[in-house]
């Protein structure tokens, strides 16, 4: 899963003589008449549930849950609420991570899920719950942290009348490494209790997918990332094997124990890389319209050079017979090819490239591609770049 940030909007404002720029709400996303300044206020942050559950339904949520586009901030400017440098995160139903399962008798329940980044004052993890009805009402459910910690990146498995649900990212504080969180939403009550599980379980995974089998007897987890212990500290790594729940045993069972190199190239200087930048460059190279080359002039501005275009767009085409695969729905950013019939994947992070090899190569066409790709980097950004074998 890829996060699709929603910036603030640069939409159309409200000026008045003496009012600072204020943003104007679409009108499908205007609020009801009943959610005045003063219940904004009063609902405008979250809360944690006091009961397994507590229905937590009002006016501002069910007006914010039905409007995923309305991010925190737009709702706190249209009240002219508090800064949530001073007043905390507002609530909203703009999130990421969020899972949605279908109910058969139409209703649609979603769980949890983060908004906004670690750095923006409006972030948060919820720890909550939400049953939209066919007609679109809606009603939040809120739980202790003690039932139910913040939860984001996890999956939802519908089994026996309950939601598992398995896995998550959440706060740095709450991950343990090796241990899966899963709990059970029990569809009837909506309270949450923790399941239980023995076995060789997937550890602290995120953003993975789960399997229900056609027996429902199993659970196939894949994908995803963990997060691991490296040197005595927390790193986070791609899952890259299988993991089965045995649902009567709630045993887990490791599938595959893959064997796929990771290597990480990053600046020699410690820096975050440009290429995410220098992505957006490559978007107006070429036009000669005038939003382009304003575009153009001001990430020069900004990086102090023009980058080599010519050696970006081979960044990730080494200099061996290879077949580039460009119709997989893969994250900005990520590029994979094949190599003598192995798939080699790419991606981009803020401040490391990595480079997964899924399956065996020949010592030395691995290491071509590794080079290929470092000295390519330091050529594009101007700055030498090192390459670590992360996993053999």
């Amino acid at each position: 899963m890829v996060k699709k940030r929603v910036r603030r909007p640069a939409a159309a404002t409200v000026v008045g003589p003496t009012e600072p720029l204020m943003p104007r709400l679409p009108e499908a996303h205007q609020p009801p008449r009943e959610v005045t300044p003063e219940m904004f206020l009063e609902w405008r942050s979250p809360r944690v549930g006091t009961a397994n559950p507590e229905r937590q339904s009002n006016p501002v949520w069910a007006w914010l849950a039905g409007c995923p586009e309305l991010n925190a901030w737009m709702a706190n400017q249209h009240f002219r609420g508090p800064s949530a440098m001073a007043a905390g995160p507002g609530w909203c139903n703009q999130r990421f991570g969020q899972s949605r399962t279908a109910l058969p008798d139409g209703r649609t329940v979603l769980v949890a899920g983060e908004h906004e980044d670690h750095y923006d004052p409006d972030f948060y993890i919820y720890n909550d719950v939400m049953l939209v009805d066919p007609a679109g009402g809606i009603e939040v459910y809120g739980y202790p942290h003690e039932a139910f910690p913040p939860t984001d990146f996890h999956s939802a498995t519908r089994v026996d009348g309950r939601l598992l649900i398995l896995g998550c990212l959440g706060y740095p504080r709450q991950r343990v490494p090796g241990v899966t969180p899963a709990f059970a939403l029990d569809l009837a009550d909506l309270s949450i209790t923790p399941v239980a599980t023995t076995g060789e379980a997937p550890g602290w995974i995120f953003r993975h997918t789960a399997e229900l089998s056609a027996d429902q007897r199993t659970i196939t987890v894949r994908g995803g990332e963990r997060v691991e212990l490296v040197a005595d500290e927390q790193a986070i790594r791609e899952n890259i094997d299988d993991w089965s729940l045995d649902l009567d045993r709630l045993v887990w069972t490791r599938l595959t124990a893959r064997r796929w190199p990771l290597w990480e190239l990053r600046r020699a200087d410690g820096k975050p890389n440009e290429l995410m930048h220098i992505r957006w460059m490559s978007w107006h190279v070429g036009r000669t319209a005038p939003f382009d080359l304003e575009q153009l002039q001001k990430f020069e501005a900004q990086l102090g050079w023009s980058p080599d275009f010519a050696v970006y767009n081979d960044l990730y085409a080494p200099p061996l017979e290879h077949t580039r695969l460009d119709d997989l729905d893969d994250a900005v950013g990520t590029v994979r090819i094949v190599v003598a019939g192995v798939t080699v994947r790419y991606v981009e992070e803020r401040r490391s490239v990595r480079i997964t090899i899924e399956g065996a190569l020949p010592p030395e066409t691995a290491a071509a591609l590794i080079e290929d790709a470092r000295s390519k980097l330091s050529a594009v950004e101007r700055t030498p770049y090192t390459a670590a074998k992360l996993r053999e």
